[in-house]
């Protein structure tokens, strides 16, 4: 049985009621919350019916989607689940939901030898991986960076949908020096992920000319400015836009400057078969190491990385940069002598 995205909407915000048990969820408390998702993610403003989500709550029960949730009414009024631990996301995909996604998994392997869809060459592995781990009730063998404990990831499909949608927000932003949260009227251009978070990029609707960066992890509220008319980007493209620096922290008023570094023989390997940006090149190899030259903004990332390598790197230009990772190790030192 075809399920359209709305009833999914629906079931997902229905379920994840239920999951709550820290709150008891009577029939309009869940028509609320179904009424305020599809408003979130599909622009529905007319609300949901009492008739819908009673039929909804009834679909969910029975084995025509193969949840067979344990939804129970408890004092006459209140809907939680018998179990705990239940959640339609939890339930075994079907023989056929796990040939249709070897079959979507086959169609897009046929793109991954082109150059136009290079990008999707991640994606079918992690598709093979977790198919081919549910098809055989075993692990994945492919494991993937990941972070489940990361905060923000609930805004990701929002973002998306209004970058697509080309809609304006409301974000309610804290920064992690800022005492309280802010209000920031914001028209977003793009998602970036680096380093495991994710960040959307954008312009504030007071200074259109000046790209801003947030992570999504410091977002803690976002409403879709329904009176406001979206931004376009027309300053730059987002390869453009990073093109000069590692990590997402982008000064539009600095110029890239050249960055010498050397590595000990110990790091050399590493460093060569994973470049620290596409402009690196080998100055100078050494009996002891290898000195490269990449060209880029200093900025947070790039101290980050220098860093991260410890003993195992030496920053030889510019001078002002060698000063600052060299005050960074001191103050380090300090701290493990107190």
């Amino acid at each position: 049985m075809p399920v359209n995205r709305n009833a999914l909407i629906r079931y997902k915000t229905i379920d994840n009621c239920l999951k709550n048990r820290l709150k008891k969820w009577t029939l309009e408390m869940l028509i609320d919350k179904v009424s305020e998702a599809l408003y979130e993610y599909e622009g529905i403003d007319k609300g949901i019916s009492r008739r819908t989500i009673q039929a909804d709550i009834q679909m969910m029960r029975s084995n025509k989607l193969g949840y067979n949730a344990p939804i129970i009414i408890t004092d006459k009024k209140y809907y939680t689940y018998e179990n705990a631990d239940y959640s339609i996301t939890n339930i075994p995909l079907s023989e056929q939901d796990l040939g249709r996604m070897n079959e979507a998994v086959e169609m897009l392997k046929q793109f991954k030898g082109f150059s136009h869809f290079s990008a999707l060459n991640d994606v079918v592995q992690k598709l093979e991986g977790h198919v081919y781990a549910a098809a055989n009730s075993t692990e994945s063998v492919i494991d993937f960076e990941k972070n489940e404990l990361l905060k923000g990831l609930s805004h990701l499909d929002m973002l998306y949908n209004s970058i697509i949608q080309k809609k304006a927000l409301f974000i309610t932003y804290r920064s992690f020096k800022a005492k309280a949260a802010d209000v920031v009227h914001f028209h977003p251009w793009w998602l970036k992920e680096f380093n495991n978070r994710w960040f959307v990029i954008g312009v504030k609707h007071s200074n259109k000319d000046i790209t801003v960066t947030f992570a999504l992890d410091r977002i803690e509220q976002v409403e879709i400015a329904e009176k406001s008319v979206y931004v376009e980007n027309t300053l730059t493209t987002i390869s453009d836009y990073y093109k000069h620096v590692i990590g997402v922290t982008v000064n539009p008023g600095q110029r890239p400057q050249n960055i010498k570094l050397f590595f000990t023989s110990l790091h050399a390997p590493y460093v060569e078969t994973k470049p620290l940006h596409h402009t690196q090149t080998i100055v100078e190899r050494l009996p002891d190491g290898i000195i490269i030259n990449i060209r880029v903004q200093i900025n947070f990332e790039l101290e980050r990385v220098i860093l991260g390598f410890c003993d195992g790197v030496r920053v030889l230009t510019p001078d002002h940069l060698k000063k600052r990772i060299l005050k960074k190790l001191k103050n380090s030192m300090e701290s493990y002598e107190e």
